[in-house]
């Protein structure tokens, strides 16, 4: 009887941590409309202070209203809580974002819900939060929207930003409709990310899905994104350096399609990104499947991909990527390749370096798509110990989009290579292993189909039961040219 009376008391004590941990601040009762037309973000502001005042608890929009807002600024110890059929939609007037989303560089968004050195956040519920993308764009054209010109600052806002953040939790919403990125995780440490359902237009330029961006110890599940441009990356950003490297970071079990790289690594890479894994992983009818674009002097390192499905397609040139299901490249950044070329360099730099990419691993991966997997670089020295381990890989025609051409953008070198397809192109790399994998040609073969592998200036290329034909019969199966 007396563990009876200690297990209850036991009991109404959690409960009552429980009931302190969900003290619930409702934004209607702090003065929000929740009518879609009355700008609410005072009202959000004034529920989210009076939760951290109070020393956190649950910041709750209740269900069947919209909540047009401008910036928010969230606070450390508050979960944002939306109910299922509530609405967080950005307000579309541009005028009110002025906070540059990479602080002194002010060419690359604003920010409209963020917040800096944050802890103990979360953002919940079967609710939306809408960044009403389309209302910032310009025309629609038949593949994309054009981008409205502007001088200095670029209004479009990132959908959340997190600067400095630790014991990040975002689970179960619908995120999407971003103008620019859509979660823009900046030297966060204990993130979870997980069963979100993150719709974007496929229409819309930059409108990344997940940017991890100097961030560790990061876990990413059940989620189902479509972006215009890459839905999940990794990257190190030179606005940020201070938070050192990306590394830790586990993917498992999402579902994506890009208009440009489903999976990318780099691109923006400063420092180190390394200790990463990829596993259990849909990617559909995307135009790049899994890539890895350095193109600073950072480096990548011992990164798994494994257990993934990737199907790619052929789009136009206004998206980066040529159809190759997986891609690997390592190119310094050209000189004068967008608007702000100045902010990619070192201080005082003209020009750039490109790092080492190095221990990736592919396993068990079936890819279908319009060209092959391709790994290039501007030197042998930049590309070391690759591994393929069983890739089945179908090329077939499916578009009327030119094809037979890789894509290096943003490089100081040619941004097109023309030429032939081949299942696995290998240009410039110390060691690549490709060990138990297969190519089939699709009933659908254009000319410029090639070699099952066609290899240029790789130091040390195994191959180990790599089956297939070239692609015309009178062809070899390889060419590789030391």
């Amino acid at each position: 009887m007396n563990k009876l009376k200690q297990l209850l008391i036991v009991l109404v004590c959690l409960g009552s941590i429980t009931t302190n941990a969900q003290k619930v601040f409702n934004v209607i009762n702090h003065g929000a409309a929740g009518d879609g037309k009355t700008d609410d973000a005072i009202a959000i502001q004034k529920t989210i202070d009076a939760c951290a005042a109070a020393g956190g608890g649950q910041v709750l929009f209740p269900a069947s209203h919209v909540y047009l807002s401008g910036p928010i600024q969230l606070k450390s110890n508050i979960n944002l809580h939306l109910e299922a059929g509530a609405v967080l939609l950005a307000n579309p007037d541009e005028k009110i974002y002025t906070k540059s989303a990479f602080r002194d560089n002010p060419g690359e968004g604003t920010i409209w819900i963020g917040g800096e050195k944050l802890e103990n956040v979360m953002l919940s519920g079967l609710g939306e939060i809408n960044g009403n993308g389309i209302s910032f764009m310009g025309a629609e054209l038949e593949d994309s929207y054009v981008l409205k010109p502007f001088n200095i600052m670029d209004p479009r806002p990132h959908v959340i930003t997190i600067i400095g953040g630790k014991n990040i939790r975002i689970h179960d919403l619908k995120i999407g409709n971003a103008a620019y990125w859509t979660i823009h995780l900046i030297g966060c440490d204990d993130v979870v990310i997980s069963g979100l359902t993150l719709l974007n237009s496929l229409k819309v330029r930059n409108s990344d899905g997940i940017d991890l961006d100097h961030s560790r110890n990061v876990r990413i599940s059940d989620c189902y994104i479509e972006s215009g441009d890459d839905c999940i990356c990794l990257k190190n950003r030179r606005e940020y350096e201070e938070f050192g490297n990306c590394e830790n970071i586990t993917v498992t079990n999402c579902t994506m399609t890009s208009r440009s790289c489903a999976i990318k690594i780099g691109s923006e890479n400063m420092d180190t990104i390394r200790q990463v894994l990829f596993n259990n992983c849909i990617i559909k009818n995307s135009n790049r499947g899994v890539g890895i674009q350095n193109r600073d002097e950072g480096v990548v390192s011992d990164v798994i991909f494994s257990n993934m499905i990737i199907e790619g397609h052929l789009f136009s040139d206004v998206w980066w990527g040529k159809a190759e299901p997986i891609y690997i490249t390592a190119y310094r950044r050209a000189k004068i390749n967008h608007k702000d070329a100045n902010w990619r360099f070192p201080k005082g730099a003209t020009e750039g370096r490109v790092g080492q990419v190095k221990n990736i691993y592919f396993n068990n991966i079936s890819c279908s798509s319009e060209n092959g997997v391709y790994v290039s670089a501007e030197s042998p020295d930049k590309i070391d110990n690759i591994v393929f381990d069983n890739i089945d890989l179908l090329i077939n025609k499916t578009t009327d989009v030119p094809g037979g051409i890789y894509d290096r953008r943003p490089a100081d070198v040619e941004g097109f290579v023309k030429g032939s397809t081949s299942g696995f192109y290998f240009e410039n790399a110390e060691s690549i292993r490709v060990r138990n994998s297969h190519l089939r040609w699709g009933p659908q073969k254009a000319p410029y189909f090639n070699f099952v592998v066609e290899s240029k200036k790789v130091k040390a290329l195994e191959l180990f039961n790599v089956t297939g034909s070239a692609a015309f019969s009178q062809k070899s199966k390889t060419k590789i040219t030391r």
